[in-house]
């Protein structure tokens, strides 16, 4: 079995534990950082772990044996699958200060002969714990991240052999650089940049085309554009959390999604006032549709763009994590659908309730899922004023 070389999990370590949490400082002595990994990443997991000693880090750990999902799913009631320990996760949220998760699935495909049903029935059964976690960090007491270990799975499913796939990893996460921190530092410097001139634009609406897209998407009050902020290693990508109910049009995702341990292939999605009215799959549509009949999940929490500049990934990682990152010739745009961040509201977050959040047009639902283009495609932003301008295109922000 392949497993990287232990200076390079060290630098890996290093730029999750040091950098991706608390907004790209670090943590800092006595946080508490509760990690959970799949079992394939335990190479990885021992390296964080080490990092947050070192840092001075109170580490929780968690580590999951896929297997024991499958056997819930294929053998537990309804009951058993919906079941949310109250105590024990509203302990947890009131303890941690940070989450990290290390994704490192062996098959991604190991729900395939699931029910979609139990599936979606599993994953929405926690949303009490995700909600609280959102309300620590809109006070400014929590961060997280997500990162990658490359398993020979995945790496089969992107076509490429475990070494060409830590390639990918090693590049698109600054590994092979001497000094990783500081090369994502200056990255996030120059995203900052193309942050904050979208920021003083006073954009109503983006208008989306390429081959098979056609979509508008409306920006909403009091919003911003976020990235650079460590949360996901790697992320490149610059996204803001729309006003869902100006979405309108079609859009055609190239990418094949990994989501709930299977894989929907040529995703399109056609939007009338907001609301998803028609969604097709060449592979899976069951799944899909299951997906988007939960509470809130027919309508986008969020519209993201990748520059190519940025991002280093050149290849399908069969993996979202890096297909939402990819650059490749023309960047990429994606739509989370689902649910919303509260962190592009420019209003004092301390101050907003979720009927707030609701009347600007912020989605909430127990679903977020990025669903990934890569095709070329044409960004034109109408400004408040009536006027139009191309803030995107051939892969790269054009402003």
């Amino acid at each position: 079995m392949f497993t990287p070389d232990p200076n390079l999990l060290e630098k890996y370590a290093a730029v999750l534990i040091n950098f991706a949490l608390n907004d790209g400082k670090g943590i800092k002595k006595g946080d508490v950082v509760y990690m959970v990994a799949q079992l394939p990443g335990v190479p990885l997991a021992k390296a964080v772990y080490r990092t947050i000693l070192k840092s001075g880090g109170q580490p929780i750990v968690q580590l999951q044996d896929d297997d024991f999902r499958l056997i819930q799913l294929e053998e537990g009631s309804d009951e058993q699958i919906g079941f949310f320990p109250e105590k024990y996760y509203r302990g947890l949220a009131d303890n941690i200060d940070h989450y990290i998760r290390i994704l490192a699935e062996e098959n991604p495909l190991f729900l395939a002969d699931a029910d979609p049903r139990k599936v979606i029935l599993s994953s929405r059964s926690t949303k009490p714990f995700r909600d609280w976690l959102d309300a620590k960090e809109d006070a400014g007491r929590f961060t997280w991240t997500l990162c990658l270990y490359g398993t020979e799975g995945t790496a089969r499913e992107a076509g490429m052999s475990i070494e060409e796939y830590w390639g990918q990893i090693n590049r698109a996460c600054f590994l092979d650089k001497k000094d990783p921190l500081e090369k994502w530092r200056r990255v996030y410097t120059d995203m900052r940049y193309l942050i904050e001139t979208l920021d003083r634009m006073p954009i109503e609406k983006v208008h989306v085309v390429s081959e098979g897209t056609d979509l508008w998407v409306r920006i909403g009050e009091n919003r911003k554009w976020l990235g650079g902020r460590g949360r996901n290693i790697p992320s490149f990508e610059i996204f803001t959390s729309p006003d869902w109910r100006g979405t309108e049009g079609t859009i055609f995702f190239d990418l094949p999604l990994y989501r709930y341990g299977n894989i929907i292939k040529d995703i399109r999605l056609e939007f009338h006032n907001g609301l998803i009215v028609n969604a097709t799959a060449g592979q899976n549509e069951s799944l899909l549709h299951e997906m988007i009949t939960q509470k809130n999940a027919d309508k986008i929490g969020e519209f993201s763009l990748t520059d190519r500049r940025f991002s280093k990934i050149t290849r399908f990682m069969a993996n979202t994590l890096f297909d939402e990152n990819f650059g490749g010739d023309f960047g990429n745009t994606h739509l989370a659908v689902g649910k919303a961040y509260h962190d592009a509201c420019t209003c004092d977050l301390k101050n907003m309730s979720e009927e707030k959040f609701i009347a600007l047009g912020y989605n909430d639902s127990p679903e977020h899922t990025d669903i990934i283009a890569t095709n070329n495609r044409t960004v034109t932003a109408t400004l408040t004023d009536g006027s139009t301008k191309v803030i995107y295109r051939d892969g790269e922000f054009r402003i």
